[in-house]
């Protein structure tokens, strides 16, 4: 598979990146054992970049995997705490629990924000800049919904890496059009940021059309690597496929698109305390007779909701 250098970093990843989000609580929930396996055979079949967080409870699964693997392997994770403080115990967290000694990509976790959030989270920026300067982390950046970010991540030099969303649709982006996040995406590139992309699939809405998909967004200028959630062996067949550039057949193109799409849903139990649509970075959720309800046509599947739900009433299934 190819392998691309994120902007001047000097870490050369691979065009596909094993997204960990899917296979977590917030989405499928598998066990530690069965992901560790599934991102095992993602890397013997020659993927080095995984892209984790730590709201996605997914570092065990990475860490199984590694275990007894000599190859270099590339790992982002994120956080989206705010001070010095928690960020530094953030970055400790993921040390011990992925097993390493380092991070390769140190992200902040920052999906419905404004350009502000590099003065809001100001303490943690400057506490990712002196790990990075201790050599525990080897690029920092954000990962990203808003136009606006990406275009203001430009101007801060200390970031390294910007993980925008993107998709053909335009599905899940904040605060512009979907030519608006390819103009700042280009204007990163040539500003020598790194740059990968997320949810090229725009959570599932172009399940039925993937390599075209897919393609839209490999063939975006500065992008080196599209972070691809996996949760089976038949998915990760298929994308490596895809982005390796061979043929696929009929009975595999068949199957991705009779297989049925999942659904964000919420429980009748919900007591519509609005906290889940404060939290959804893409407007997927709104009050309706007290109680949350889901625009499904506008919901990309990032599961963020989940976790803050005080009655556990969101089920994605």
């Amino acid at each position: 598979m190819k392998k691309y250098s994120l902007g001047k970093t000097g870490i050369k990843v691979t065009e596909l990146c094993f997204g960990a989000l899917p296979m977590g609580p917030l989405q499928a929930n598998i066990s530690v054992v069965k992901g560790a396996t599934l991102i095992r055979a993602a890397l013997e079949e020659g993927i080095n970049f995984i892209d984790t967080a730590e709201a996605y409870k997914t570092h065990s699964h990475i860490k199984k995997a590694l275990e007894g693997y000599n190859k270099k392997i590339i790992i982002a994770t994120k956080s989206k705490v705010k001070t010095y403080k928690k960020m530094e115990q953030s970055i400790e967290d993921a040390l011990e629990s992925l097993g390493r000694s380092y991070i390769d990509i140190f992200l902040l976790h920052a999906a419905r924000v404004t350009p502000s959030v590099f003065e809001e989270r100001a303490g943690a920026l400057q506490c990712l800049q002196d790990y990075k300067a201790k050599g525990v982390i080897r690029a920092i950046g954000i990962s990203t919904h808003a136009v606006g970010i990406v275009r203001r991540a430009i101007e801060i030099k200390e970031i390294d890496i910007i993980f925008p969303i993107i998709n053909r649709l335009g599905m899940g982006i904040i605060d512009g059009s979907i030519d608006d996040m390819l103009k700042a995406i280009l204007e990163a590139h040539k500003a020598g940021k790194g740059l990968y992309a997320m949810k090229a699939l725009a959570g599932g809405h172009l399940i039925d059309q993937l390599e075209e998909s897919f393609n839209f967004v490999r063939n975006i200028r500065g992008i080196s690597s599209t972070a691809v959630g996996m949760v089976n062996q038949e998915e990760l067949e298929l994308n490596l496929k895809i982005f390796n550039n061979e043929e696929i057949s009929q009975e595999q193109l068949l199957a991705q698109k009779i297989k049925p799409r999942k659904k964000l849903f919420i429980l009748h139990f919900c007591k519509g305390c609005g906290t889940c649509i404060k939290t959804c970075p893409n407007n997927a959720l709104s009050l309706q007779n007290g109680k949350a309800v889901v625009d499904h046509k506008l919901c990309i599947l990032c599961g963020y909701c989940n976790p803050v739900c005080p009655e556990f009433a969101i089920r994605l299934i």
